[in-house]
């Protein structure tokens, strides 16, 4: 699978922002998908996990209540909503694939379960 994000920029804070996650190569479907993100400086974290059917959400609590993580799997497309946006919330996003069936924060938070990566899309929140 291929993932190649989109919908990065610069916000003022409480400003929002779409981002989108497009896969291609194999059946995005089969795949639940979670979106990370790393600032400078800091280790990758986990922001958001949907399962591969989309009935399924889970989400960092410090973006809990801001952000709606979602699919459309006819379009092969992935999509986070963020919302009322902070500036700890600058960083370089990424979207994620994995055949794993998480439901625990073990799982779904842990970069290491996720096999696709995409190469980022950078998101920087204004004071």
């Amino acid at each position: 699978v291929q993932l190649v994000e989109s919908g990065g920029g610069l916000v003022q804070a409480g400003g929002s922002l779409r981002l989108s996650c497009v896969a291609s190569g194999r059946t995005f479907s089969t795949y639940a998908m979670g979106w990370f993100r790393q600032a400078p400086g800091k280790d990758r974290e986990f922001v958001a996990h949907i399962s591969w059917t989309g009935s399924n959400t889970y989400y960092a609590d410090s973006v809990k209540g801001r952000f709606t993580i979602s699919r459309d799997n006819a379009m092969n497309t992935g999509f986070l909503q963020m919302t009322n946006l902070k500036p700890e919330d600058t960083a370089n996003y990424y979207c994620a694939a994995t055949e794993a069936d998480c439901s625990g924060y073990g799982c779904y938070a842990f970069p290491g379960r996720y096999v696709y990566w995409g190469r980022g899309t950078q998101v920087t929140v204004s004071s």
